[in-house]
């Protein structure tokens, strides 16, 4: 007598679309994104669009979808299946935030630059200038966001800038930058304004020499 044959039961694997998202998978998948920036892949529009998402993404597999069309860091081809947030490396450190209430807040001379900054200014104002930062890596995004008040940058004139913004009754310039050597630090403002103003441009006369062997010595001390 033949017996019924049971069709055997393959073993779920984890559902990706239901683990929540921690705080250093967002960081990767952010990491990943800075560098697709850096390297021209993203636009900085397209770029804003896909760390706004990173940030409120609740599970991993919301984040995948974000980095499935960009090579991994380094380059190399991803491999259909391969996971996108589980690399070896570190999480990114916290954003330095400048905020402006009803007052001022200044970063200007020599200082090292992290990877993110968060620059918020309401009826104040806040100024970042970069002329004499040492860059620690190199893209540097800025979120920029100015209510009633005003953000301003200074960059050097040899490095790149780039940006994306809305102005809402105020106004947000970027003055597009594209440095000639494409190891040069990129710097990326993105925000908004409204009744207020955020402006970045370079400084004339001011430009970073000998960038690697300043940080070099910098870190030395």
């Amino acid at each position: 007598m033949d017996l019924e044959k049971q069709p055997q039961q393959p073993t779920a694997p984890a559902d990706t679309d239901t683990i929540r998202a921690s705080d250093a998978d967002r960081d990767r998948i952010a990491d990943i994104l800075r560098e697709a920036l850096a390297e021209g892949r993203l636009t900085a529009e397209e770029h804003a669009e896909r760390v706004d998402s990173v940030y409120r993404a609740k599970t991993v597999g919301e984040l995948e979808p974000l980095v499935r069309d960009l090579p991994a860091p380094g380059g190399a081809p991803r491999t259909a299946g391969t996971p996108y947030a589980y690399g070896p490396e570190a999480a990114a450190g916290p954003a330095d935030n400048l905020v402006a209430i009803f007052s001022s807040s200044t970063r200007r001379g020599r200082w090292r630059v992290g990877p993110r900054t968060n620059a918020f200014s309401l009826f104040g104002s806040v100024e970042i200038d970069l002329t004499e930062a040492l860059f620690g890596q190199r893209l540097t995004v800025i979120n920029a966001t100015s209510v009633f008040g005003s953000v301003e940058i200074r960059v050097p004139e040899n490095i790149s800038l780039r940006g994306s913004g809305t102005g809402i009754f105020g106004s947000f310039e970027v003055r597009t930058l594209e440095s000639a050597d494409p190891e040069a630090p990129v710097v990326v403002v993105n925000g908004y304004s409204v009744f207020g103003s955020v402006e970045a441009k370079p400084k004339r006369g001011k430009f970073i020499a000998d960038l690697q062997d300043r940080l070099r010595k910098h870190l030395g001390h």
